[in-house]
Order: C-alpha cells, then sequence, then structure tokens
C-alpha cells in the first residue's frame, strides 16, 4: 500500500503497527504448526521482528527530541510510540515464555487466541491508519470500537481457557505454566486495545 503523503509520525506509527501484524502472523504460523524442535529458531525469527520496532521507535525519539512543532503533543506521540511498541513487545513474549517453560505440546486454546490477536493488530492497522485524520475522519472511532471488541472476544477465550485448564489439569506446574501463557496472550489483545483508547483520548482532547 502507498502512504498518503503525511506528518512522518504519523507514517512511524503505521509502520510500527505493519510490525505488530508480522509478529502476530509469525505467532499464528508457529502455534498452528508447532514444533518445539524448531522453537528456538522462531523465537529469534520473531525477536527479528520486534528488533527492527526498536530500532524505528529509537530514530523516531532522536527525531522527536530535535523537533519543535509536532502534529500532536509531543507527550502523546511518546505514549502512541510506547504502547504500539508494547504490543509487538507482549507478542515477542509469548515465544521466549514457551521456549523458557520447554513447551512440548500447546494447548488448543492457544490456536483461538492466536487469531484473536492477529484480528485484533489488524483492525488495529486500520486504526492507526486512518489515525492522521482524525480531524474529520468519520471511520475513526467506528476503527477503534472494532480494536475492542476484538480485545472483548480474547477476554471470552481467555476465560473459557483458563475454566478448562483448571477442569482438566491436575498436575500444579501444568497448571501454572499455562495460567501465565494465557495471561500473556490475553495481554496482547489489551496492549492493542491500549493504543486504541489513547488515540480516543487524543481525537478528545483535539476536538
Amino acid at each position: 500500500m502507498i502512504k498518503k503523503k503525511q506528518n512522518p509520525y504519523f507514517n512511524d506509527f503505521i509502520d510500527m503497527v505493519s510490525f505488530s501484524c508480522q509478529a502476530a502472523e509469525h505467532l499464528q504460523a508457529v502455534l498452528k504448526n508447532y514444533n518445539p524442535e524448531t522453537l528456538s529458531d522462531q523465537r529469534m525469527a520473531m525477536h527479528n521482528i520486534e528488533h527492527a520496532e526498536d530500532e524505528l521507535k529509537h530514530n523516531m525519539m532522536q527525531r522527536l527530541s530535535k523537533e519543535f512543532v509536532t502534529p500532536i503533543d509531543r507527550e502523546d506521540i511518546i505514549l502512541i510510540a510506547n504502547q504500539l511498541d508494547n504490543v509487538t513487545d507482549k507478542i515477542d513474549d509469548i515465544l521466549i515464555r514457551m521456549y523458557m517453560y520447554n513447551i512440548k505440546e500447546i494447548r488448543p486454546e492457544t490456536l483461538a487466541f492466536s487469531d484473536v490477536i492477529l484480528r485484533c493488530c489488524q483492525s488495529l492497522q486500520k486504526t492507526v491508519e486512518e489515525f492522521p485524520n482524525f480531524h474529520k475522519s468519520t471511520t475513526l472511532i467506528q476503527n477503534i470500537i472494532g480494536v475492542n471488541t476484538m480485545e472483548e472476544e480474547g477476554d471470552s477465550i481467555y476465560i473459557s481457557a483458563v475454566r478448562k485448564l483448571y477442569e482438566e489439569e491436575s498436575d500444579p506446574i501444568t497448571v501454572a505454566v499455562w495460567s501465565e501463557l494465557f495471561d500473556r496472550l490475553e495481554d496482547c489483545c489489551d496492549a492493542c486495545e491500549d493504543v486504541a483508547d489513547a488515540m480516543e483520548t487524543i481525537v478528545m482532547k483535539n476536538s
């Protein structure tokens, strides 16, 4: 997609959320064809996505430190950048934890989680792409609501997954490990919602 000519900070946001979508796609691919023998390499591939976004954010912050005029308040640029970075960090953390805990088999709920995380990121991408037009946009608020809806779907999966875990498993280590993994999967959706909510607040501030 050819980006419209607009302020570089808005383009940076779009690039950052693209990294989040790449991370979500990679997570889904790993979980769909889960192989603990290749998890180390897959984890490093995920880390490369996360690192590339960190570099982008670092460059943006360097530019921001020298700018006097910005399209929105400086602290709002920092907030959105940090929260977008957090989305990818949360997704990256899933494979880190699975590697640390030496997960041999995944529970089926993880596939449902990976699907909603990807759709949540894709919904956030639409929101970020529309954000530069926030003064006159007729669709931005609906896009924000779309992210919130995806986050609620993640909540529902989380509740069902944890309930099923405690119904089916008696081994305390398995329960502890998967409770944390489900927490962190749900956090990915929460992180997307945090970005959307921050954008909604900025729209209200500048109305």
